[in-house]
């Protein structure tokens, strides 16, 4: 891990100064081309652009993202809470349904079926049984680390997705998502957990399908979680009921 982080590091070294010359170069070769037409003129460097290895997306947030707006779009549910995903997938999810997103940290969208509320994964403020379409992408691995202002737990994510399965109602859904191999602790950024223990810690509910982001960064749709018990840091994404 720590040689991995030096190269990434040793890389953002040269491509730093690498983008640092052509940008000294192209605004050379700018101004001299440039027609006095009384425009404000600032510097507002972006240096990396230019290198090919810098058109890059997060492949765990761009498939996982996807793959729960699909079953959303599917199921077609009255209303849809979500805890704590990415903006991104609030923006798509509430194009197509009533959207409550809780969140410790609140955000103030102008999108249209959109109710923000202010509260924690560990004390959902919903009675028991009571949603019937839940979701929450890439989140519970961060519970307990401290991160975002929550409160240091050993067993954050265990306690979470305790929190998510109280909440489902009979028959619900739940969209949950996060890295899976062998589990570790990346403190204070987030944990990687064996398939296996989330599927005992929502013991009480039944897995109906699992997909995945492996090492590599594609996307399989008709998973198996057995295979991602050695992986680094691939995603898991895990469609559950509560029966």
């Amino acid at each position: 891990m720590v040689k991995k982080t030096l190269k990434k590091i040793w890389r953002m070294v040269l491509n730093a100064l690498s983008g640092a010359f052509w940008y000294s170069r192209d605004l050379i070769r700018y101004r001299r081309i440039l027609r006095p037409a009384g425009d404000a003129f600032y510097l507002f460097p972006r240096i990396f652009d230019k290198n090919p290895s810098s058109h890059t997306f997060d492949k765990h947030y761009v498939y996982m993202d996807r793959w729960a707006f699909k079953h959303i779009m599917s199921a077609r549910p009255a209303e849809h809470v979500d805890i704590g995903s990415s903006i991104r997938f609030l923006s798509m999810a509430s194009t197509v349904v009533k959207l409550k997103f809780v969140d410790i940290r609140p955000v103030h969208l102008d999108f249209d079926n959109f109710e923000c509320i202010e509260g924690s994964i560990l004390k959902l403020p919903f009675a028991d049984n009571s949603v019937a379409s839940l979701s929450c992408l890439h989140v519970a691995e961060h519970i307990g680390l401290g991160r975002y202002g929550d409160p240091l737990d050993v067993d954050g994510t265990k306690n979470a997705c305790r929190e998510l399965a109280r909440v489902l109602s009979p028959g619900g859904k739940l969209y949950f998502a996060l890295p899976v191999g062998k589990s570790a602790i990346y403190f204070n950024a987030h944990r990687v957990h064996s398939p296996q223990t989330i599927v005992e810690y929502f013991s009480g509910l039944k897995l109906l399908s699992f997909a995945a982001v492996n090492d590599a960064g594609h996307f399989i749709a008709q998973a198996k979680t057995q295979d991602f018990l050695n992986a680094n840091y691939s995603c898991g994404m895990f469609e559950f009921t509560k029966i």
